[in-house]
């Protein structure tokens, strides 16, 4: 991507490309993310866009504003067949450095003009520092999508999420993590059973910094399904609960 300033005493960019997504508090560098893995809500927006975009930040740097014309929900390129583009926006505010606000929305269709099902999508969260030990991250998607062209019906999925932080040194972090889908209608996420995707998750994180470019992480979680066996154990049968323990190693340059 590149990008222009376009005013001699605003900060004001315009940006062309394929960028990182305004949407959600979590980034594709792992690193950089309170948990060794995603939330849910993380995976199933988007990570990445491409388009354009024109950005704001005010002189005392405590708001942030963008609008954005889009080829699609984290696509580069456009559907075949569809000719609309997206849009969206993201509002951010950071009074002090304890606390931000943010509000993400994506509006557009990723379906072809000819059954075009438009898509409206909120992402909403703040980010909180208590102290130099704990933080939380609080955030919710809800979106909506037509159930078909020129339909009055739509398709609603939502996420709440919630994520607290203790690090009681420079070199040791502990991260936990609570969260709901829901995904009924399996605009999203597609399960391929009768009550969609309804799933609480909930991990808990260690991170060791073995050097200042050096990450080691732990994470040990589980997933359960509310309605509907969507998972599969390790004899291949359809389960309602999955656990998973991983670790990770991370070098930065």
């Amino acid at each position: 991507n590149a990008g222009v300033k376009i005013s001699k005493t605003k900060n004001l960019w315009v940006d062309a490309g394929i960028f990182a997504s305004h949407i959600g508090f979590e980034s594709a560098i792992g690193a950089n993310c309170w948990n060794m893995t995603r939330s849910i809500l993380a995976d199933n927006s988007p990570y990445f866009e491409s388009g354009a975009k024109i950005s704001y930040t005010s002189k005392n740097e405590k708001w942030f504003l963008s609008g954005l014309i889009l080829n699609g929900w984290q696509r580069i390129q456009r559907v075949d067949g569809n000719n609309t583009p997206a849009f969206g926006h993201q509002i951010s505010w950071t009074p002090n450095e304890k606390i931000m606000l943010n509000s993400s929305s994506f509006i557009g269709s990723d379906t072809p003009d000819s059954a075009r099902q438009m898509r409206y999508f909120h992402n909403f969260y703040g980010q909180f520092q208590f102290n130099e030990k704990f933080g939380l991250i609080a955030g919710f998607d809800i979106g909506a999508e037509q159930k078909s062209i020129s339909s009055s019906d739509y398709n609603v999925w939502y996420s709440p999420v919630l994520i607290a932080r203790y690090t009681p040194g420079d070199k040791l972090a502990f991260a936990a993590r609570a969260e709901y889908y829901s995904d009924k209608a399996e605009v999203i996420i597609s399960t391929g059973t009768p009550n969609g995707f309804q799933t609480f998750g909930s991990s808990i994180n260690m991170d060791v910094r073995v050097m200042e470019n050096l990450l080691w992480r732990l994470e040990s979680g589980t997933f359960n399904s509310q309605k509907d066996n969507i998972f599969l154990d390790r004899n291949q049968n359809a389960v309602s609960n999955n656990y998973f323990a991983g670790t990770s190693l991370s070098i930065a340059f």
